[in-house]
């Protein structure tokens, strides 16, 4: 079994985001980690290497700097690490991104292709579904515990207060939510194979099937029309009531927002 996991390097938001002119991140300026989901989704092609002896290829789209989250995923386990960078991809939306990862993987050989439900630094859950599509391949998303069975995943998928069990033949995509596993640490001998071990690099040149127009700042439908590091919220409303009056007050609010 062959699996490729996309990874994203995304800001530490605790130590604050910073913006470029244009109202991108400014990823360079700023401190950065594994996508939790991204993680996760690691953890679970880690453990289907465990069980069935898989090969799992970890990839991601980034400034040079996102080497880092590859040799990190490389510390857990995986086996190859591949970085595609280059300046024209640079400003890309979630409809660029997965052109880009798709003409990506299109050079490799893959079962089951697992990415992270959604980046905490953009929060769409769009790019894995996107990439299915421009593949051609079924897409399960929100999965919170992934199992294999001969040629096919079976996976249940959350869904509000319960969960729904789909399955789908492979090739497949499986996007992946952070309660889906705790994962693992690096190993000290990991690391020490990590520092050594050889990133491939890919470019333009290098992504199959996609078109320019697709790519980048300038193939992105989607525009930043205002970007800010904190959301204000509002002053809120106070009341001083008596315990009975708050009572019914507090049950009144919970009906009128339907959460009662």
């Amino acid at each position: 079994m062959k699996i490729v996991v996309c990874i994203k390097q995304v800001p530490d938001t605790k130590g604050g985001v910073k913006f470029n002119p244009d109202g991108t991140l400014d990823r360079a300026a700023m401190l950065a980690i594994m996508n939790p989901d991204d993680k996760a989704g690691l953890e679970a092609a880690l453990r289907l290497k465990d069980k069935y002896g898989a090969e799992v290829t970890v990839i991601t789209m980034g400034l040079p700097k996102a080497e880092d989250v590859l040799r990190e995923a490389l510390a857990m386990g995986a086996d190859k690490a591949i970085l595609v960078t280059d300046r024209v991809l640079g400003g890309a939306d979630t409809w660029a991104t997965s052109q880009t990862l798709a003409g990506a993987i299109r050079n490799l050989e893959y079962d089951l292709i697992i990415t992270g439900r959604q980046a905490i630094d953009g929060d769409t859950a769009q790019v894995g579904p996107q990439i299915s599509e421009h593949l051609g391949i079924p897409v399960i998303s929100y999965a919170q515990k992934i199992e294999v069975e001969g040629d096919s995943v079976i996976v249940e998928r959350q869904f509000d207060d319960r969960y729904h069990v789909l399955k789908a033949k492979m090739p497949c995509l499986i996007t992946a939510l952070a309660e889906l596993n705790d994962p693992r640490y690096m190993t000290p001998g990991g690391i020490f194979d990590a520092c050594k071990a050889e990133i491939t690099t890919w470019g333009r040149a290098n992504l199959v099937g996609v078109e320019d127009s697709n790519l980048g700042l300038k193939g992105s439908p989607t525009q930043i029309a205002k970007a800010s590091d904190k959301v204000r919220k509002g002053a809120g409303e106070k009341v001083e009531l008596d315990p009975a009056e708050s009572v019914d007050y507090i049950v009144g609010k919970l009906k009128e927002k339907h959460v009662i």
